[in-house]
């Protein structure tokens, strides 16, 4: 018998605005395994990668943008300053449907006041009174912002239309427990445009799907703790039918929204945000207790902002001024967190009850990510080319693909980290001398500034992603000539550091130069120099 708790997840915090960066298409595929959970693979229970949080928009066609809406208008014979006159009605009803709802339900429509706290926590409550099964959990009320539209009639060109303005309406936010998807929630404005917004989890869909295929497991405030068959888990979680789910969307807004009925809109449903998360479920909780708080001090230090935009699949533009961040919260009920954000998006990991390692991707723009694909001009012509992912319910099948990429660069930089006897290894394959074919090739000083510099350059996001050239080297080594960075690259090339791509003069840092110029920045930056720094004050 399988057992789980049905809870609402924590709110997720605003993450600053998005900036111009560029696409690079990453030259290396990255591994669906990584070291880190090869390493500690005989103390894991099982990996689970699988959505959370999935949050979707629904925007009633034609009524979703001012000129659409317009045209609507006049289709009906309406006048433009009519607008109101149409926009009442619908109003009233959705209010009457609702409350007819809440009251067929033997339900009490609750205002959401500051007294009220978390909805959260009152569905949660309401949960442990009801129980689990599907139907109609709770309703509620607030007054929110929402998008309206305004007549306006245009002067110069003697043109009336809707022009898109901001304000407030009432919100009801719809609770309910469907079979296949869990406890979801739509919430519906009662203002015209009517901008639905519907809410489910994906760790509680794979659940319904694991019961439906009797294999037990335990799930915890949207966490797996345990699983019977963790690979049959993630074949699951990788099968998310978005056509049955597209349907099922639709037949809600029709359900709770009567003008998608009554004035026969279509509803399109796009992204609005996702988390995508990638589970290290640990037999005992010492087993990641023992590395973990060492993991959080060297994250604060090593993450530089273009090893974010890496792990994301993208470096950072040269005129780049968006916010990046790193962030330690330390106060958190299930865990102690780190955060990474590169504008709209974000990467998270934390130990979930102390016994689960969460990386989580959460992205609040799709088009952040890139994919090819076949674009549309307003030409009318058609090309296949890269282009911001569409926002569309179906950019969920390669959204996945790529957060789960991402995850996987950041586990593979957890596992570099978490390996400084790798350093101890390969010392003197890196430091000593080596002859080829009667050259010598001096070693590497890791705690020589100069050659603790090129390292540093050679672990640049951009180059993990799209290599260098001699070039690239000369242009942020300013002392190096032509030659000198030429042999400098040998160095590299005959140590196995780096190698070189084809019949081109580009090259790539590879898996043992990422180790040891992150072993070796390491130790410089938070050893020796701290230790040096304290000395110097001692004696002083």
């Amino acid at each position: 018998m399988s057992t789980q708790e049905l809870n609402l997840p924590q709110s997720v915090a605003t993450i600053p605005e998005s900036a111009d960066l560029k696409r690079v298409a990453p030259k290396e595929k990255s591994s669906s395994t990584s070291d880190l959970i090869v390493k500690y693979k005989d103390k894991l229970k099982g990996v689970l990668s699988c959505y959370d949080r999935i949050v979707l928009t629904g925007n009633l066609y034609p009524l979703c943008f001012p000129q659409g809406a317009t045209n609507f208008l006049y289709r009906q014979h309406l006048r433009i300053f009519d607008y109101v006159k149409f926009a009442e009605p619908l109003r009233d009803e959705i209010v009457t449907a609702i409350e007819t709802l809440a009251k067929d339900n033997g339900l009490a429509i609750e205002w959401v006041t500051p007294e009220t706290g978390r909805k959260e926590a009152r569905i949660q409550a309401i949960l442990k009174m009801r129980g689990t099964q599907p139907g109609l959990v709770h309703i509620f009320a607030a007054m929110e912002r929402c998008r309206i539209y305004k007549p306006w009639h245009d002067k110069s060109s003697h043109k009336t239309y809707l022009k898109a303005a901001r304000s407030q309406c009432k919100h009801y936010y719809v609770y309910f427990i469907d079979p296949d998807l869990g406890l979801c929630y739509l919430r519906v404005p009662t203002y015209c445009p009517f901008r639905l917004q519907f809410y489910f989890n994906g760790h509680v869909w794979l659940a319904q799907q694991l019961t439906a295929q009797g294999i037990a497991f335990q799930l915890v405030d949207y966490a797996f703790v345990d699983i019977a068959d963790f690979e049959q888990a993630n074949i699951l979680a990788a099968q998310l039918d978005l056509k049955a789910l597209h349907a099922k969307l639709d037949e809600y807004a029709r359900r709770y929204c009567p003008p998608v009925k009554s004035l026969n809109l279509t509803c399109k449903w796009g992204i609005l945000q996702t988390e995508y998360a990638t589970d290290l479920v640990f037999k005992d909780p010492a087993a990641l207790q023992a590395f973990y708080p060492h993991l959080l001090e060297l994250l604060i230090l090593a993450v530089k902002p273009a090893d974010i935009a890496t792990f994301l699949g993208r470096k950072l533009h040269g005129n780049f001024q968006g916010a990046v961040e790193s962030r330690l919260n330390p106060v958190r009920p299930f865990g102690t967190r780190i955060k990474h954000a590169l504008g709209r998006v974000s990467l998270k990991r934390y130990d979930k009850f102390g016994v689960i390692l969460r990386i989580e991707t959460t992205v609040n723009d799709v088009a952040f990510f890139r994919q090819y694909r076949q674009v549309h001009h307003r030409t009318g012509k058609a090309s296949k080319e890269w282009a911001p992912l569409l926002k569309s319910l179906y950019g969920l099948r390669p959204l996945r693909g790529l957060l789960e990429a991402a995850n996987q660069r950041y586990l593979k930089f957890l596992t570099a980290l978490d390996t400084p006897e790798v350093g101890v290894r390969l010392l003197h394959h890196v430091a000593e001398t080596v002859t080829e074919k009667e050259h010598r090739y001096k070693g590497f000083n890791l705690l020589a500034h100069a050659d603790a510099t090129v390292l540093r350059v050679l672990v640049r996001g951009e180059f993990t992603i799209a290599g260098f050239t001699n070039k690239n080297l000369r242009a942020l080594l300013s002392d190096q000539t032509s030659g000198q960075a030429s042999r400098l690259l040998k160095r590299l090339r005959v140590r196995g550091l780096i190698r070189k791509v084809g019949k081109r003069y580009k090259y790539y840092l590879t898996d043992l130069g990422r180790q040891v110029a992150t072993m070796a920045l390491k130790l410089r930056e938070t050893c020796v120099i701290p230790t040096l720094a304290q000395t110097a004050k001692t004696v002083a």
